[in-house]
């Protein structure tokens, strides 16, 4: 390959690139320096390490996932929102299956800002179920533990029993809103009174 300009930008985009085409395993700073056309140490000047490599492959991947979902929720509240976010998150995974499993889940230094970021359209798209602090971050675990454990499930071929994995999520989803909806703060009950 021809040697490429290098930043630390087009080395995250050489690093996708081995990611999608290899999966993630086969990230080394070695294949990256390949597709440079350069010798490994080149990438010093970039990236301290394979460690820190990761991390901003990762940060990318959350941009491209926050993207995604903020522009699916846009305009949308309560149910709908969920859905469209739902939809969203699953249909990056299912098109970037390998680049989806290079997603570090835990936070960083380097994956900390996109992560609030994709946090934020989260709970702004929680907070028209009328929940306080405490209770959208709860429902937000929820909510990506639900959308990850499909997507990772599904990108690893578990679903083996016939009955199509789209109308799984689809109850997922349905399950999800449901119970959003369920948790939203309404009046008190009602008590009992009267001469009965």
């Amino acid at each position: 390959m021809a040697r490429a300009a290098l930043s630390a930008d087009v080395v995250v985009d050489l690093a996708l690139q081995v990611v999608d085409e290899l999966g993630p395993a086969a990230l080394t700073l070695s294949a990256v320096a390949d597709r440079a056309g350069v010798a490994a140490p080149s990438l010093y000047k970039h990236v301290r390490n394979l460690a820190e490599l990761r991390g901003l492959v990762s940060t990318r991947i959350t941009d491209e996932i926050a993207d995604r979902v903020g522009e699916a929720v846009l305009g949308r509240s309560a149910d709908d929102a969920v859905r469209a976010l739902m939809t969203a998150w699953r249909r990056y995974a299912q098109r970037h299956p390998h680049r989806y499993s290079a997603l570090v889940q835990t936070s960083g230094p380097r994956t900390s800002e996109a992560g609030a970021r994709l946090l934020g359209i989260l709970s702004a798209t929680l907070r028209a179920y009328g929940m306080d602090d405490s209770a959208v971050v709860h429902a937000a675990r929820c909510l990506r533990a639900a959308v990850h454990g499909f997507a990772v499930l599904e990108a690893e071929n578990a679903f083996g029993l016939p009955e199509q994995p789209d109308e799984s999520y689809d109850l997922l989803i349905r399950m999800m809103a449901a119970g959003l909806s369920a948790l939203r703060p309404g009046p008190p009950p009602a008590t009992g009174g009267g001469d009965g």
